[in-house]
């Protein structure tokens, strides 16, 4: 559970996924350093405000490149299908029909199943111009309250994500106390044009700060280092509440022994 043990970009790549427009769509997140990549395929480009706005809501996301969304184009089916017809008096029944399949599939990079195909994004509702006029208005709505938690002194080190449902800022991730929770709650409802605020992700654990602290540039991953009588359980128990899980750190970090790890030694903490 987040914060704990999930990177940037899983927790990108979940708010995505939570955004009905946004959830079949297969789309793939990449990040370094703050710099979240999201590539695939989308309907028609009035979708790229909504990934920008979700993205930029995750606490750690400095920014968001959508260069790599390409866009469905109905009208090159025809076209195509055209400059195959010439062929076809040459070709029997079966193999005239092969030319005029080929623009129902989406060009896609990876696994084709993660995506979906033309015919599927054409079925797709357009998105209204007052629906994204709205999207960029939640936008400005998300970065004040993201600005307004890391402006404050006792938030601003917390991994706090703020999603959005409608005009509700839904506060995702851990605080050290309650009164940060609660200090976090009024400074969302604060803002601007927030009509509600949803806390019931936002949990309490003493001495999160410390434990999300250190991140791998590389894979984003919280990095936990080593103390003298820590052992994996332990470890686990901090970041996941359940000492068994101490089996997927070792796993995910190519320990042999459990029993065998050294102060100082740092750990990749999975997702």
């Amino acid at each position: 559970m987040w914060p704990f043990g999930k990177s940037t970009a899983d927790r990108v790549k979940d708010a995505l996924n939570e955004q009905p427009r946004l959830k079949d769509l297969g789309l793939q997140v990449q990040e370094r350093g703050g710099a979240v990549t999201v590539s695939g395929m989308v309907p028609n480009e009035r979708y790229l405000p909504l990934i920008r706005v979700v993205a930029e809501g995750i606490n750690g996301v400095k920014s968001v490149d959508v260069s790599g969304v390409t866009f469905e184009q109905a009208s090159s089916a025809p076209a195509q299908n055209s400059a195959a017809s010439p062929s076809s008096p040459s070709e029997n029944a079966g193999q005239t029909t092969l030319p005029e399949l080929k623009p129902q599939v989406a060009p896609t990079t990876g696994n084709l199943n993660a995506h979906p195909s033309a015919a599927q994004l054409q079925e797709l509702e357009p998105m209204p111009e007052a629906e994204v006029a709205e999207l960029e208005d939640r936008s400005r709505i998300a970065k004040a309250v993201l600005k307004a938690l890391r402006g404050n002194g006792e938030l601003a080190d917390d991994p706090i994500d703020v999603l959005q449902s409608g005009k509700t800022v839904i506060l995702r991730g851990v605080v050290d106390s309650d009164h940060e929770q609660r200090l976090a709650e009024k400074l969302a409802r604060e803002v601007d044009g927030v009509a509600g605020v949803d806390t019931s992700g936002l949990r309490v654990a003493a001495g999160a700060k410390a434990l999300v602290k250190e991140k791998d540039e590389t894979s984003g991953d919280t990095v936990y280092t080593v103390k003298a009588g820590d052992s994996l359980s332990e470890i686990a128990q901090k970041y996941y509440g359940d000492a068994m899980q101490y089996k997927k750190i070792a796993h995910y970090n190519n320990i042999s022994n459990p029993d065998l790890i050294q102060p100082g030694q740092k750990l990749r903490i999975p997702g």
